[in-house]
């Protein structure tokens, strides 16, 4: 496999001047942003039927893997409820060894194919359900067994793998291989395999988040205030959009409970039943609601 071979162009790396060591590790971050470049259409179509599958519904979002891809996925899927207020029981995180293998290495977790299968099965995982399963080398026991058991009770699988022709990646709906080649460290895949997984992660949960209606105008009008620099953020958000004053929206913000949409519609003249209707009838998407709204009283462009 590419990422496990060793380099001839990094011999004698442990003797080279520190800056010449940076340079290649600079250089690694940068071959794993155009490896995800390169890739960007498999993205695109894996979100498109990702939003399929889970626009309107009560599917979950299922992320697998193990070791530093484990960990990778498992941070991307744990950051979609604060920034998205995607909920958490439309949330599923399994990394092998479970959650003591967030802090440290359990060895031999990442071989476990009956608990992998066991897990997926425990969270009763189905056809409106969306599996993300992520592995360097494509062949992660655990998570393959997480991917295959996931697909065969008809949820949607995506596999993400930084080695080609991987059974990941062969099985999955939809598979992006992330072409980083060897490491400047043999096998170290947290180094540019592992930028290239975080990256792809990002682009595929904020992809669809946004096809999902739940960011507006390039602002995270879902995101949860739980404290104090949120609620600042939810209150410039609502400024910004409506031209309303801050003592205006915070007086919006309280009657809508926290939520910068409703408390957009709130400020464009809804009454508390009327922007959840409006919010329901666009499916959660603020610009449709906003539509519906502007045809009736005008006001915020859309």
């Amino acid at each position: 496999m590419a990422t496990e071979q060793r380099s001839r162009r990094y011999s004698g790396l442990d003797d080279w001047e520190p800056s010449d060591i940076l340079d290649v590790f600079i250089e690694g971050q940068l071959a794993a942003v155009a490896a995800v470049r390169a890739v960007r259409r498999e993205i695109k179509e894996a979100v498109l039927a990702m939003e399929e599958r889970l626009k309107g519904g009560s599917g979950r979002l299922v992320y697998a893997g193990a070791g530093t891809s484990g960990r990778l996925a498992v941070q991307d899927g744990a950051e979609l409820t604060p920034t998205f207020s995607w909920p958490s029981d439309r949330l599923v995180l399994l990394i092998a060894g479970g959650d003591e293998a967030l802090l440290q290495a359990v060895e031999g977790a990442e071989d476990e194919v009956e608990r992998g299968g066991e897990r997926v099965r425990e969270h009763r995982v189905g056809p409106d359900d969306v599996l993300i399963a992520v592995a360097a080398s494509g062949t992660t026991p655990f998570t393959l067994a997480c991917l295959r058991e996931a697909k065969r009770l008809g949820a949607l699988a995506i596999g993400v793998a930084n080695n080609r022709e991987t059974p990941l990646l062969k099985e999955a709906d939809h598979g992006v291989w992330l072409d980083t080649g060897p490491e400047a460290i043999a096998g170290s895949t947290r180094l540019k395999a592992g930028t290239a997984q975080k990256i792809t992660l990002n682009l595929l949960s904020s992809l669809l988040m946004i096809r999902l209606g739940r960011v507006y105008d390039g602002l995270m009008v879902d995101v949860q205030p739980t404290n104090r620099k949120l609620v600042r953020r939810s209150e410039n958000m609502l400024m910004q959009l409506t031209g309303k004053d801050r003592a205006a929206v915070r007086v919006a913000l309280d009657q809508a409970n926290g939520s910068v949409k409703l408390a957009v519609l709130l400020l464009q003249g809804c009454s508390p039943d009327e922007a959840h209707a409006a919010l329901e009838d666009a499916d959660g998407q603020l610009r449709g609601a906003l539509s519906s709204v502007q045809k009736r009283n005008g006001g915020l462009e859309g």
